[in-house]
């Protein structure tokens, strides 16, 4: 077999969760908790930075805080881990693309599915633990454009890790996907669905 044709034949590449940086380095990066009170954090990166070691003490001495986008404890991180490793590796193999799981250290995850993810955890971030399984319920309803773009509402308005926790557009989520249970009717009231969630995001502003 060629070169060419070999080239042609081999499966695609993917680092995490779906993340190809030689087709766009913008992505999400999951930062697991080294220490039993540390947080699990979730942050936005334009581009690849070369050095883990580094950045992982720059977000501890919040030199790049404005790139966290939220931060869970690790008992609500590992509430909502395997639901969503399940839906993604399910979108990334019907693209051709390797499977991924989550690393003891960070994981990077694709632009989009990092978007999801984000939004599901500020949903939960502020909630009470028993709730969690409804905003997971919730979440799967919608559809991956919704999700998309709940996330860039919510990230205009309050996308900072700190100073957006528990306003405006961030709360509105957490409301809608955890206090306000939907289950199978989500197709059926999507349109209701969204206007819940603004009308929220305008009350709590």
């Amino acid at each position: 077999m060629s070169p060419v044709a070999q080239a042609t034949s081999s499966p695609p590449k993917a680092q995490g969760f779906g993340f190809q940086p030689e087709r766009s380095q913008h992505h999400f990066v999951v930062c697991m908790a080294a220490r039993k009170d540390d947080k699990v954090t979730i942050s936005e990166h334009l581009a690849v930075e070369e050095f883990p070691e580094k950045r992982a003490l720059s977000l501890a001495l919040g030199q790049e805080d404005n790139k966290v986008r939220v931060m869970l404890s690790p008992v609500k991180w590992d509430a909502i881990a395997e639901p969503v490793k399940t839906e993604f590796n399910t979108r990334l193999r019907k693209r051709g693309l390797p499977a991924g799981k989550w690393s003891r250290t960070e994981t990077p995850v694709s632009r989009l599915l990092g978007k999801e993810l984000v939004l599901l955890a500020w949903a939960i971030e502020d909630a009470d633990p028993s709730l969690i399984s409804t905003a997971i319920r919730n979440w799967q309803g919608l559809a991956p454009e919704e999700r998309w773009w709940l996330y860039t509402m919510t990230n205009a308005a309050t996308g900072h890790a700190i100073t957006g926790r528990g306003r405006g557009w961030r709360k509105a989520i957490r409301f809608a996907l955890t206090e306000n249970p939907v289950g199978g009717e989500i197709d059926r009231h999507r349109e209701e669905f969204f206007s819940l969630v603004r009308e929220a995001a305008e009350e709590h502003v």
